[in-house]
């Protein structure tokens, strides 16, 4: 008598996922893991894979890399069904679990067992169970999130600290503590950026003195940007962009100083993405002939120079050439004896002070929030397009007033220090990285014409230099 054929066992995929996993130790997913293989051996499946995301939530909406394959092994027959710890492991969203039971559907897959119970996928009543568990595990994680956000505003209008996570630069693993060595870091990046020099330029200067980030790693702009745009740094408690708090951490800048720094990263006129300064006078010389800037041009044989360019893209004359390092260790031999001239001194004393940077900071705010009412106005059909652009006119010309003088409380306060000191920034000079050492002259030395040279005169001529002061 012929014996009836074995039935192959029901090939399935185990799925595990985790939301969040703080230690990496995912000791979450492997207990998951561990029930579902039990699961399976108990009803006589066999495993083909596993399938693994680890501290990644189904609600953030954010891709799930083994989610989407065990979809795509489901369409390719590789797998019958799924084995998962529970439905909330599998979907938090409803739109994902409908998406679910189509690829099923497409491809004949009925089963999907859960550690709390099996669904059948082939019953509508299975259905409809697995859409109420979806729907309860949805309402659980916006309940979740209110409570969560609800908590972060707390700890945020008192000040306190909030969240996991790699602790802030400056500070040690509690997130209140500092660690002085690099909290002297922040200052000196801070006092570099107020001073006029490029994130960029920050940026390599401490990869190359070997001072990492807080994860090891090099310095980037976006990250050094962050790092200084953060109220953090002052003392202050940020949330949603916004400071609400004294913070209970000690402050590695002031409040001052980080209204300044925001201004300058936030002002639209500043470029982000300047390559590293490599001539120290860009922008400062300018041709005797037709009065346009000089640009940095070196020759065929890599000498530095400034010439007078001509060409597409420039409108110079082309007459008018300079060696870089002539002329570069002229002007700073001429910007440090002014620093260090009494008369000079003197007058930048007997100066009218500068507008408070808290004052136009204010007025700054002030407008921007402007701005945001008008375009709510406009987008609620309060106003008309015209009544838009008329308002809108005389709140962005202010806030260009405030920027500009925003600017001038920070140019005062990078001269200051320099005031009287010729000799001794003489000292340090060459230590300065370029980007600084160009923040310095920028501030002294309006620009400098260049005249012709002499004809068959070979060496470095100063008398083709006429130099224009800021008073």
């Amino acid at each position: 008598m012929a014996t009836a054929p074995l039935l192959a066992p029901t090939r399935v995929g185990v799925y595990a996922r985790i939301s969040s996993d703080r230690e990496g130790d995912q000791l979450g997913v492997k207990r998951q893991l561990a029930d579902c293989e039990q699961l399976a051996a108990v009803k006589g499946w066999e495993i083909v894979d596993r399938y693994v995301d680890d501290d990644v939530s189904a609600f953030s909406g954010k891709p799930r890399p083994e989610y989407e394959r065990l979809l795509a092994d489901l369409r390719a027959g590789s797998i019958d069904g799924v084995v998962v710890y529970h439905l909330d492991r599998l979907h938090r969203q409803p739109k994902e679990l409908e998406e679910f039971f189509d690829v099923c559907k497409a491809a004949g897959v009925t089963d999907l067992a859960t550690v709390t119970g099996r669904i059948d996928l082939a019953d509508p009543d299975g259905q409809f169970q697995a859409r109420i568990l979806g729907a309860v595990a949805k309402k659980e994680s916006d309940d979740k999130s209110r409570r969560i956000r609800r908590k972060h505003e707390e700890l945020a209008l008192s000040g306190r600290v909030s969240g996991g996570g790699s602790r802030p630069f400056g500070y040690e693993g509690d997130r209140r503590s500092l660690r002085p060595a690099e909290a002297a870091i922040v200052r000196e990046c801070a006092r570099r950026v107020l001073a006029g020099e490029s994130i960029r330029s920050i940026c390599i200067s401490l990869n190359e003195r070997g001072i990492s980030t807080v994860g090891g790693g090099p310095w980037s702009p976006q990250t050094l940007r962050r790092l200084l745009g953060s109220a953090r740094i002052s003392g202050q408690r940020e949330h949603h962009g916004e400071v609400v708090a004294k913070a209970e951490w000690p402050a590695i800048i002031t409040p001052a100083q980080h209204r300044q720094i925001r201004a300058l990263l936030a002002d639209p006129a500043r470029r982000t993405n300047k390559a590293a300064r490599r001539y120290l006078l860009g922008g400062l010389l300018v041709c005797s002939h037709c009065g346009e800037k000089l640009v940095a041009r070196p020759r065929a044989d890599g000498q530095r120079r400034y010439h007078c360019a001509r060409g597409p893209g420039f409108s110079g004359c082309g007459k008018t050439a300079i060696k870089a390092e002539d002329v570069e260790a002229y002007v700073v031999h001429a910007v440090l004896y002014r620093l260090d001239d009494p008369r000079v001194v003197a007058a930048q004393a007997k100066r009218p002070k500068e507008p408070d940077a808290q004052r136009w900071h204010d007025q700054l705010e002030a407008d921007r929030k402007q701005l945001e009412e008008l375009a709510s106005a406009y987008g609620r059909k309060e106003v008309t397009m015209p009544e838009w652009r008329a308002a809108r006119e005389p709140i962005e010309r202010r806030m260009t007033i405030a920027r500009k003088q925003l600017a001038k409380t920070t140019r005062a306060d990078t001269l200051t220090p320099f005031l009287g000191r010729g000799e001794e920034l003489r000292a340090q000079w060459s230590s300065l990285d370029l980007g600084q050492q160009h923040a310095i002259v920028a501030q002294v030395l309006d620009h400098i014409v260049v005249g012709p040279g002499r004809r068959g005169y070979n060496r470095f001529d100063p008398s083709r230099l006429r130099a224009v002061w800021i008073p």
